[in-house]
């Protein structure tokens, strides 16, 4: 079981759509752990550590998203794995 760590940008109608919301959900259900906050710039940015296995289906939904919501890409890169304990929503103006 390898765990790897994505850090995930989403970008399209994506605020306002109770995108992170259902991430949080959808990550919960897999045993995703990591945080998915709004960006200023209109975007969502997610840090996720999952086995290697869940991860395609964790991305299969970053790229569908939640009803009303209308993602135009999703850019990935891998990056160190911090251990998450769970999975959290990141309020405005948290870095």
């Amino acid at each position: 079981m390898s765990i790897k760590h994505l850090n995930i940008i989403i970008q399209g109608k994506v605020q306002g759509v109770s995108y992170r919301v259902t991430t949080k959900a959808v990550a919960d259900q897999l045993g995703v752990k990591g945080f998915v906050k709004n960006m200023p710039d209109g975007s969502v940015y997610i840090e996720a550590e999952a086995d290697g296995l869940i991860m395609p289906l964790f991305l299969d939904w970053c790229n569908e998203g939640p009803q009303g919501s209308s993602v135009t890409s999703v850019e990935t890169n891998e990056g160190e794995l911090k251990n998450y304990r769970n999975f959290e929503v990141m309020k405005k103006n948290i870095l």
